[in-house]
């Protein structure tokens, strides 16, 4: 990166909400208490999942994977947001950028991945019944979940060395409340219609390939439910899409819109607001949407809870 008459330079200013100074501590209160049930939903089912044996199948180790993915993703930048809200220091060191861009996209990435992968599953658990135990073999589980983390970080490794590659010449107030893309490419002091058609192109393969998955295994879902004659067979069908299929809506709906619209039209308050919504709270509510609407992980939470009540 170019540097401003050859001086060192130290880092960012992340202005985030300081132009709303009555917010922030609105915001410190909030954030914290979304930050505490996010870590204590995404730790429980991960734990379910582990100490449940009924929990054992490749749903749950998927949406262990996503719980996992979910905790990193909003410890990689709600702690540090919690300091820049506290206080009048509002900046992050040049290397935390870095850190925090890299963790941060290939997360988002990876978990743009997973969910397309977590409705693969519940395609053969519908549509393959008799074959899933064989289609969905746990090594095949480990593989794809290999590779949703592999692909996540490889395209987060190519972003984060493409953005850092431009010149900055100084500039260094990045109007956002963490390091991400679209603000960072704001900075440059060179044209970037080359990085943004890049990013676009990325962003299509990233976002689109996974959605249009999605959409491929959510119709033969619904086919193969339809053609089930018991009403309570339907009713089991679609609950145990339900969860996911809410999930996948929340986050790829704010994702899209904040990486896959035309930079002429990205808004810097609305990229704002729809970052907090999928990088805080969507992973606290992802937890409350599986407890809520399934049966097998409430009866885990029963059966825990009343193991450790009885031993008392």
């Amino acid at each position: 990166m170019e540097q401003k008459n050859g001086s060192s330079f130290t880092g960012f200013i992340l202005l985030g909400f300081s132009d709303r100074p009555q917010l922030e501590l609105v915001l410190f209160v909030v954030l914290l208490i979304f930050y505490t049930f996010t870590l204590l939903g995404n730790s429980t089912i991960i734990a379910l999942s582990h100490v449940d044996p009924q929990l054992h199948t490749p749903m749950y180790f998927f949406l262990s994977n996503l719980s996992f993915l979910d905790l990193c993703y909003t410890t990689s930048i709600v702690p540090q947001f919690l300091v820049n809200l506290s206080g009048a220091d509002k900046s992050i060191s040049f290397g935390g950028c870095v850190v925090q861009l890299f963790i941060s996209l290939g997360l988002g990435s990876t978990e743009c991945i997973l969910l397309a992968v977590m409705a693969f599953d519940r395609y053969a658990a519908v549509c393959r019944p008799l074959h899933y135990t064989v289609i969905m073999h746990p090594r095949l589980c480990a593989l794809m979940a290999s590779a949703s983390w592999l692909v996540g970080f490889a395209n987060s490794l190519l972003q984060t060395v493409l953005i850092f590659l431009l010149p900055l010449c100084g500039r260094n107030k990045l109007d956002h409340f963490f390091c991400e893309v679209p603000p960072l490419l704001k900075l440059a002091c060179v044209d970037t219609t080359v990085n943004e058609s890049e990013l676009f192109f990325v962003s299509v393969i990233i976002l689109f390939i996974p959605v249009a998955l999605i959409i491929f295994s959510y119709v033969q879902i619904a086919r193969a439910t339809l053609r089930i004659k018991s009403a309570a067979g339907q009713r089991k069908a679609f609950g145990t899409c339900g969860s996911h299929l809410t999930v996948v809506s929340l986050f790829y709906g704010t994702a899209i819109y904040a990486y896959a619209q035309p930079r002429n039209n990205y808004s810097q308050d609305q990229g704002k607001v729809t970052s907090l919504f999928y990088t805080i709270v969507s992973p606290m509510i992802n937890p409350l949407i599986y407890t809520l609407r399934n049966k097998d992980v409430k009866a885990a939470m029963k059966k825990v809870f009343w193991k450790d009540s009885d031993s008392r």
